[in-house]
């Protein structure tokens, strides 16, 4: 299964963060929204992620405080990124190595996408039960 078809099913909504925001306004986003990453944008393009690892990081450093602090201060400068035709095996073995949670997904110069390592363990399921489906519905239907 390629990214580009877990990207249609999830969809592609970015959520994002201008790197001179502030940190604290950026937490605030990801829980209202449920979601453990922001897209960091400057001028229509991605600069950086912000995840809850870099907040939890920046408390840890900051005894506890974030406050005044701007997202550019703690974001992943210049991410690893991934093409969407790219198979998801592909992407799960990157995101393993590297220690990843969150992958932009890029198509040229526009990103069209993230994806999470939740994203990919839901697919894999998925795919996964539909081969499962298959497999038992040919051997049901096999000559004795």
């Amino acid at each position: 299964m390629q990214l580009r078809e877990i990207l249609r099913i999830k969809g592609n909504l970015l959520v994002t963060v201008a790197p001179d925001g502030m940190v604290s306004d950026g937490v605030n986003i990801m829980a209202e929204k449920d979601i453990g990453s922001l897209v960091v944008m400057h001028q229509g393009a991605l600069v950086g992620m912000l995840t809850f690892r870099e907040v939890l990081q920046a408390l840890h450093k900051n005894k506890g405080s974030i406050q005044g602090m701007r997202v550019d201060a703690i974001m992943v400068e210049d991410p690893r990124t991934i093409a969407p035709n790219v198979e998801v095996d592909e992407l799960r073995s990157v995101m393993l190595q590297h220690h990843i949670r969150y992958m932009p997904v890029v198509e040229g110069e526009k990103l069209i996408g993230v994806l999470s390592f939740h994203d990919v363990a839901r697919a894999v399921l998925e795919e996964q039960a539909f081969e499962n489906r298959m497999l038992k519905g040919y051997i049901k239907d096999s000559p004795a």
